[in-house]
């Protein structure tokens, strides 16, 4: 696919954004990067696997010395729920229209900035509650990768805080590289060139997220709402172009 100057650098912003919130929250550089990558220009297909890559990449890197704060027993636990569905939103990525697609990754943007904007916090009490949400997640997260915060609402509740970060972060390695496998074993046209030229533009996010972690995590409700506020105006905005242009 061919960017022009300007596009290149609106993508060079969004790398860099997609890759501190990565680091700084220890989810959601998808979620927050991927609808605006869809209103520069491009499919969910083509946006996908280029975050993949990148995830695959970065988490390697944080995870390199830090297996050992890992909560090994509730991942194992947690992927029974997570995986089947994922492999079903991969299917649904791959087989549904991009607009289709589309529609879906704008109004699951749109239910997480309100409630960020409102300080609604996805929870569960109850074990069943807790299966829906990692399922729910893990089908989200096959589709558009952008399950994050259903996923994290329930291992919040039972791996210990210090622990978390590094166990999302092994999951995501997991998820994703059954997603990208799929892409491969399917024959998804994979822009790997151009993915590999975005890494060092996203390391730039990537390491002032490392460096504001603790800041973002104590101002955790505020940065949020701000957060919030702008993703519903993108994801309002998406949609009004896809059905109106």
């Amino acid at each position: 696919m061919t960017f022009g100057n300007a596009d290149l650098v609106l993508i060079g912003l969004i790398f860099i954004w997609a890759g501190f919130v990565r680091t700084g929250l220890g989810f959601g550089g998808a979620a927050l990067g991927l609808p605006l990558m869809l209103l520069v220009g491009g499919t969910p297909v083509y946006w996908l696997p280029v975050i993949g890559i990148h995830l695959l990449f970065f988490s390697s890197l944080t995870l390199f010395k830090s297996l050992n704060k890992v909560d090994w027993h509730y991942l194992r636990h947690s992927l029974l729920w997570i995986i089947p569905t994922t492999l079903v939103g991969v299917a649904g990525l791959i087989s549904l229209p991009d607009k289709v697609i589309i529609v879906f990754i704008y109004s699951i943007t749109i239910f997480y900035a309100l409630t960020w904007i409102t300080n609604r916090k996805i929870t569960s009490h109850k074990p069943w509650i807790d299966k829906c949400l990692l399922m729910m997640g893990g089908y989200v997260a096959g589709t558009s990768l952008t399950g994050a915060p259903l996923i994290v609402a329930v291992y919040m509740r039972y791996v210990n805080k210090e622990y978390l970060r590094n166990t999302l972060f092994v999951l995501w390695f997991i998820l994703v590289s059954i997603k990208m496998a799929t892409f491969v074993i399917v024959g998804v046209n994979i822009d790997w060139l151009f993915s590999f030229w975005l890494i060092p533009v996203a390391t730039i996010g990537h390491v002032l997220g490392i460096k504001a972690h603790q800041k973002i995590i104590e101002n955790d409700q505020v940065f949020k709402k701000w957060v919030g506020w702008a993703l519903l105006s993108i994801s309002s905005f998406g949609l009004l172009k896809l059905f109106l242009g």
